[in-house]
């Protein structure tokens, strides 16, 4: 196990854009900061469709006051990956990558944090204070059924030309699998969406719903409503359908049913996290959970409600986070 001797003013678990505006706060105040990410810097833009374009416009995109240059008013995930690393690059921020976090502990007025490399062993440092970015990408929700871990069977979707001409199986009914569906049937492909409730969910993009609506009504796409999936087999997707059991021919399958916040790591941390919303206890105002010092920043805060925090509406995290983390610096540095 490696130890560090220096104490860092604030430690960043996750180096997605959120994890990225905290790190560049905390550069500009001066603060001794570290971003470790168990993967790469902006993973989950990273696995985003690979041409997909923001609806939100580049300027609510912007952090630590560094504008976003790019040619459309809405810019592309290739535009977002260059910018975000354009950030670190700008402020320096300090990474530690391809490192996963095990252990978030305080001791005495500090926090330990312990994480395991990629590769040798684990690594523990200590942090006055610890921020928790971490997001929900890496949790898609499962349906826990047999084959659904076979190569063909997808829990995201990149991009449609593979399937040109194949048979290809969209579970869910939300803007992810709505967009899936629409896409790769515009390039060849027959899609058959699969969704256990009565209609498209709620919450679809204004602009969608009436697209995935219509190929639905003329019969481009099929779409089997009140049908859950029972199995993926060698035939294809095993499915059970208001009519009875049906077995849909399938080259491809994407299980697109939405993601879920990592609270295991919040709860080895200390943080009260409410068991029905997947809420953690902290406050708005300055970020900080209900352990002192340890704050969680981005979607974390929505729990299960993925779609209300996104990175237009959590960018104002970091300098909140920054500004309160200093103002408990120096009160820890008055004497008694």
């Amino acid at each position: 196990m490696t130890t560090h001797d220096e104490t860092l003013d604030l430690l960043v678990v996750g180096a997605g854009p959120t994890g990225i505006a905290i790190g560049a706060a905390a550069c500009r105040e001066g603060l001794s900061v570290l971003l470790v990410d168990r993967g790469p810097i902006t993973a989950s833009i990273q696995e985003y469709p690979t041409f997909l374009q923001f609806f939100t416009t580049r300027d609510r995109l912007e952090i630590a006051d560094i504008p976003f240059s790019a040619p459309d008013d809405k810019p592309t995930r290739r535009d977002a990956l260059a910018y975000y690393a354009a950030v670190v690059a700008r402020y320096k921020v300090p990474l530690a990558l391809e490192e996963e976090v095990l252990e978030v502990q305080r001791d005495g007025e500090d926090f330990r944090v312990v994480s395991r490399p990629r590769t040798g062993s684990p690594v523990v440092r200590r942090a006055r204070a610890v921020a928790l970015a971490t997001g929900y990408w890496d949790n898609p929700y499962r349906l826990g059924v047999p084959g659904e871990d076979l190569p063909w069977v997808h829990c995201r979707y990149k991009e449609p030309y593979p399937h040109f001409a194949q048979d290809v199986v969209v579970v869910g009914a939300g803007n992810t699998a709505a967009e899936a569906a629409l896409e790769m049937w515009r390039n060849g492909a027959r899609v058959t969406l699969v969704h256990r409730g009565a209609e498209l969910r709620p919450g679809i993009k204004y602009w969608l719903k009436p697209d995935i609506e219509n190929r639905i009504a003329e019969g481009s796409i099929r779409a089997l409503m009140n049908t859950v999936v029972t199995a993926f087999g060698p035939q294809g997707v095993e499915v059970r359908t208001p009519a009875g059991p049906e077995t849909l021919p399938a080259q491809a399958a994407y299980v697109l049913i939405g993601y879920r916040p990592d609270v295991e790591l919040e709860r080895r941390c200390g943080i009260e996290v409410d068991p029905a919303t997947l809420i953690p206890k902290h406050d708005p105002e300055t970020c900080e959970s209900n352990v002192p010092g340890l704050y969680v920043a981005g979607t974390l805060q929505a729990g299960r409600r993925t779609d209300v925090i996104f990175i237009e509406n959590s960018r104002d995290h970091g300098p909140k986070i920054v500004a309160h983390l200093k103002e408990r610096l120096a009160a820890l540095a008055v004497p008694a």
